[in-house]
């Protein structure tokens, strides 16, 4: 099947910077929605929702312009054979904690989608998404990896990294193939990588952490579940270590045609990558399909590690292509929908509270799993933590339980709230008015 409809629209963090810079020289002499349309004409792609507000609250708190961070090659880890696509080392971006965050460390999983066939990890390997020689070296960290308290006041001073994603399966798979033209070798190790990276960090501080939270976002957010367990086990019991998934909880669902197309993706991945040893054993040994086991769904029910799912219920990504793939034929009504919800109309929509009401029943079939906790809301976003133009960095972002997200997940995180495990569901859409009155088209 052609697998680029899938590719998550995430951008590599090159372009965000690159159009902020642009629309910031602009400033002065535009317009708040010009600028903003100058930021999707320019490649931004999808934006988060924003909200509704005070008018203070629609003003950004000042902060000062982050520092570049570099990429750290791991030459040595093509010893381990833990390589990109191509053959060509992974890589990582490290800013180093100071104060009181010197010994914490939160660790950053790349999203980028997934490939599921040989010619789609052929593309792939001739892509940032395939291979460090077209990574850029210097990226900006905001979001949740932000250096600003102002915008980012729980981890600021942490260790951060963001690890680069170069393997196609989530950071999963352990295996290869030869390439579609038969001239080289496609290497599947997804789960080297993780392992590789995880050695030189803990060899550079992490081995003495004394908090640590693993995060990624979309394909990243899959792969912060997968490993979840396994970045626990390797700290002392008495260390706190939490897990984060951002918009990582994709649906085993029919689209608008009655096909399941995830399902058709994830296949491909599974038994082309390999992916067994990442997939949760109790799964297996009931018996289930691998590719089955590959959904959140049935990650979370052998969590044991605190993890705080972080989901829109109406995600733009999934709906564009979960719910209304273009291999569903939609017509242009579903076109319309799909770019900006503000289009849909009522079946539309009914179809989508359903989409809603699948991932709702997927968190609530893990019952009294303590570890679970969630923050779904009902915009029409994707991946709401480290974006620059995320709902992490502005407090014009959406409440659930008079929280934001970014006081929801440090409460959360610190204990500092009178609940241990919260679980937060937003209402159906348009109801929440914190995220759907400036909404952008996706």
């Amino acid at each position: 099947m052609a697998t680029d409809e899938f590719r998550s629209p995430l951008l590599p963090p090159q372009r965000p910077r690159r159009v902020i810079r642009a629309a910031a020289a602009w400033a002065a002499a535009l317009s708040v929605a010009a600028t903003l349309a100058l930021l999707l004409v320019a490649g931004l792609g999808p934006l988060p929702s924003a909200c509704c507000g005070t008018s203070r609250s629609r003003h950004r708190p000042r902060s000062s312009p982050p520092d570049p961070v570099e990429l750290t090659l791991l030459a040595a880890a093509r010893d381990k054979g833990a390589v990109c696509l191509d053959g060509s080392p992974p890589g990582y971006h490290l800013q180093t904690g100071s104060g009181a965050g010197s010994r914490s460390w939160l660790i950053h999983l790349e999203g980028g989608g997934w490939c599921d066939t040989v010619r789609s990890c052929s593309s792939r390997r001739m892509t940032y998404f395939g291979s460090s020689k077209f990574m850029q070296r210097h990226i900006n960290f905001t979001g949740i990896l932000s250096k600003d308290p102002a915008l980012n006041p729980d981890f600021y001073s942490w260790n951060r990294v963001f690890v680069r994603y170069c393997d196609g399966a989530s950071f999963a798979g352990d295996s290869q193939h030869v390439d579609q033209d038969g001239n080289a070798t496609l290497f599947f190790r997804g789960r080297r990588i993780w392992e590789a990276v995880l050695d030189e960090l803990m060899q550079k501080g992490l081995a003495h952490s004394e908090q640590a939270l693993l995060t990624g976002c979309s394909a990243g957010g899959l792969a912060t579940l997968l490993h979840c367990n396994d970045f626990r086990a390797r700290f002392p019991p008495e260390v706190p270590v939490k897990c984060l998934p951002d918009a990582g909880f994709f649906l085993n669902v029919e689209d608008i045609s009655g096909q399941r197309s995830m399902r058709s993706v994830y296949s491909g991945v599974v038994h082309l990558q390999n992916v067994t040893e990442v997939l949760p054993k109790g799964c297996l040994l009931a018996k289930k399909d691998p590719t089955e086991c590959f959904f959140p769904g049935e990650v979370i029910k052998s969590i044991r590690t605190p993890t705080f799912i972080l989901n829109s219920a109406y995600d733009s990504w999934q709906v564009q292509n979960v719910v209304a793939p273009d291999r569903s034929s939609p017509d242009e009504p579903w076109r319309r929908c799909r770019a900006d919800i503000r289009s849909c109309n009522s079946s539309q929509i009914q179809v989508l509270n359903g989409f809603r009401k699948a991932m709702v029943d997927d968190l609530k079939a893990v019952g009294d799993n303590n570890n679970c906790s969630w923050f779904i809301d009902s915009c029409f976003s994707h991946c709401q933590s480290w974006f620059d133009n995320s709902p992490w960095n502005t407090p014009v972002a959406p409440r659930l339980g008079n929280k934001t997200l970014v006081e929801a997940a440090g409460d959360w995180y610190f204990g500092r709230s009178q609940r241990q495990v919260v679980r937060e569901i937003g209402c159906e859409y348009p109801c929440n008015p914190t995220c759907n009155s400036h909404q952008l088209p996706a």
